[in-house]
């Protein structure tokens, strides 16, 4: 019998797709990474410095989570998991936040999912309305798609360098009132700095006062969706907080976003969770049940064995850590010499997650022409901080250093220096 060739498109294949799809727009990022993957196969050197990923020579995960996943799976652990997540991985995580964040959680607070992505989809879903409004600062990683996901009205707040790409309280009052979420992440992605503990105390105490008045009127409350995935990846004299820490009374309105995924360099495992108040983590469980983001059952045992195991988190996290801290530290020193010998670069000293923030200012071009000379001239591929919500031609970028050695560091740099000295 002949086979049958299938016109599975039509004359016009997008007709049939809903609004919300036919404006969803893809990650920006990822399109850039897909354009350095093509110079790459064509045989181009490129220090590549643009996906949040981790490559697994230079970052692999933790012997204990690699073994406990093999052992999970030869003892059968293949079945679906409770939609809440593995009891033992939830315990866990309740012991795990009271040793090392002296936190103390209720187990039905805790939900399990297949990453941190499905735990900030999940979070929208289960408290905004369409219309409703999300204040979120700029840059920052997926909160417009995420509004634009569930029909959100999205206030981006532009932020300044001089705050380190951070949003202050000052900056976040004018919209309290009208807000329905604030979605903040320390430390940040894309720009690798900490809010700081009276930052965060101070915001704090405004959304408890909001909370308050909206207690009076009946009003529905505020919430704040606080990111802190990478809050053990800190550098120098940074410190991470929690706004529960900084006032107490802000735990019943804040969604804690947390996983394994940069700590652990276990972005591909799809381990992640969220803490928060219990009938929005029981509305965050039902919508994970419905769409089947769990976390794989087997991945869910192994990462339960790691967080019990605190000498073995300690012993990874140590040369984790390291390994982050040199890459960045190469990347800062070199920017600083160039930046000392009067060329047009400057950064932002590393202080958290993987990444470093850059501008360069090369006169009468573009983000994206900068992006394209230097990628082009000097091998060095990196994501203008126009991908994360930020408007203008201001000169930013992201460099992510998870996929990267040392020694590629050091070799871009004076690439990179040749590159601008051409244009001065």
């Amino acid at each position: 019998m002949e086979k049958l060739h299938l016109d599975l498109d039509g004359p016009d294949p997008r007709r049939g797709l809903s609004t919300m799809a036919r404006g969803l727009v893809g990650s920006e990022i990822l399109k850039i990474a897909s354009e350095i993957r093509l110079k790459q196969q064509a045989g181009q050197q490129i220090a590549n410095f643009t996906v949040g990923d981790f490559s697994s020579k230079e970052f692999p995960i933790p012997d204990r989570l690699r073994d406990g996943i093999l052992r999970a799976l030869s003892a059968g652990e293949t079945n679906y998991p409770p939609s809440d997540g593995v009891l033992r991985l939830r315990e866990a995580v309740r012991a795990f936040w009271g040793e090392r964040l002296r936190l103390d959680v209720p187990l039905e607070s805790i939900v399990i999912a297949g990453g941190s992505r499905p735990v900030i989809y999940a979070a929208f879903r289960a408290v905004i309305e369409p219309g409703d409004t999300v204040v979120y600062p700029v840059p920052s990683w997926n909160n417009n798609h995420y509004c634009h996901l569930v029909g959100a009205r999205g206030v981006p707040i532009e932020t300044r360098a001089a705050d380190g790409f951070l949003p202050t309280a000052a900056s976040l009052q004018p919209h309290l009132k009208t807000a329905r979420l604030i979605a903040l992440c320390t430390p940040l992605n894309p720009a690798g700095t900490v809010l700081a503990p009276d930052e965060v105390h101070r915001i704090a105490e405004a959304v408890v006062a909001e909370n308050r008045r909206r207690e009076k009127t009946g009003e529905k409350p505020l919430y704040l969706l606080y990111d802190q995935v990478y809050w053990m990846l800190t550098f120098g004299a940074a410190r991470h907080e929690t706004p529960v820490h900084a006032v107490p009374e802000s735990s019943r309105y804040t969604i804690f976003v947390d996983g394994i995924s940069k700590a652990f360099a276990a972005t591909g495992v799809r381990v992640g969770w969220a803490v928060g108040p219990k009938a929005v983590i029981a509305a965050m469980r039902d919508v994970l049940g419905h769409v089947g983001a769990w976390a794989p059952r087997a991945e869910q045992v192994a990462t339960a064995e790691l967080l019990r195991d605190g000498a073995a988190v300690d012993a990874y996290l140590h040369t984790h850590k390291g390994g982050l801290q040199a890459r960045l530290d190469a990347l800062h020193t070199g920017f600083s010499r160039m930046k000392a010998a009067g060329l047009p670069v400057r950064d932002i000293p590393p202080q958290g997650a993987i990444y470093l923030s850059v501008q360069f200012s090369l006169r009468n071009r573009s983000n994206d022409e900068v992006r394209r000379y230097l990628l082009d001239e000097a091998g060095f591929a990196m994501v203008p901080f126009q991908a994360f919500g930020l408007e203008g031609e201001g000169g930013w970028f992201r460099l992510s250093v998870g996929a990267v050695s040392v020694k590629d560091v050091e070799s871009a740099m004076p690439r990179v220096e040749a590159a601008l000295r051409k244009v001065l």
